[in-house]
């Protein structure tokens, strides 16, 4: 044996970044009191709050790599680094694959500035998933207000607003079409009904195809005028 000589295993290698081996990583925040080199499991578990069998999962993802100091699996700074780069992206609820795509895309990257765009990049598209995804929730509690509505009775008090003309407002809708009716501009209506102010606009386009508007203000009116609302 040679005396004091700690035997390191690789278990998985990150893929080998071009020119002098010097990849980037995007710019995130990383955990406050980072302990020295190397770092046991437990400790970058703790650092993230997540379990060592995540890291593990992680590992078998090719999205992150331990090392071994005898029978110890720790870290480097650089996993620490890694690993907030792989957490900022779970917590928006981005999938494994797109992940594994960005750390691909990101051993290429030869600057900073080419990294935090390619973070940005797929920053933007989940962006996109999650609009996508509300627009859909809004449809579908629409759906399920009209379904709701017919099978109620006359004697409760309906979902829907029915107008004089046959218009069919949800509450969503409603909700909506009051705070325009006070001066609401959009982007205040999508903060106080919790929305991405691209739902509030899609929420607002329905209330103006409804009423057969071709703006916001010719909307308030028609509603004004059809009791909808007060004036």
């Amino acid at each position: 044996m040679d005396g004091h000589r700690e035997s390191i295993e690789l278990i998985a290698d990150y893929p080998p970044p071009p020119g002098s081996g010097q990849s980037f990583l995007p710019s995130v925040p990383l955990p406050e009191d980072v302990p020295s080199e190397p770092v046991g499991i437990s400790d970058m578990a703790n650092l993230f709050g997540v379990t060592h069998r995540t890291l593990h999962f992680y590992e078998e993802k090719n999205l992150l790599s331990a090392s071994r100091i005898g029978l110890m699996r720790v870290y480097y700074h650089r996993d620490i680094a890694r690993m907030a780069v792989i957490n900022t992206c779970r917590e928006t609820g981005m999938p494994v694959a797109a992940i594994q795509d960005l750390m691909a895309d990101l051993a290429e990257a030869v600057t900073q500035a080419e990294a935090d765009r390619l973070l940005n990049d797929a920053l933007e598209a989940r962006k996109r998933e999650l609009v996508s995804a509300q627009s859909l929730i809004l449809r579908q509690m629409q759906q399920i207000n009209a379904l709701m509505t017919r099978e109620r009775t006359e004697e409760e008090e309906p979902v829907t607003r029915l107008a004089p003309h046959g218009i069919e407002l949800s509450d969503m809708e409603h909700h909506c079409l009051s705070l325009m009716a006070e001066g609401y501009t959009q982007l205040r209506v999508a903060r106080n009904m919790h929305l991405t102010p691209e739902a509030a606009q899609a929420l607002e386009q329905s209330i103006m195809r409804k009423l057969k508007a071709t703006n916001r203000f010719q909307a308030v009116a028609k509603a004004v005028l059809l009791g909808l609302v007060a004036s």
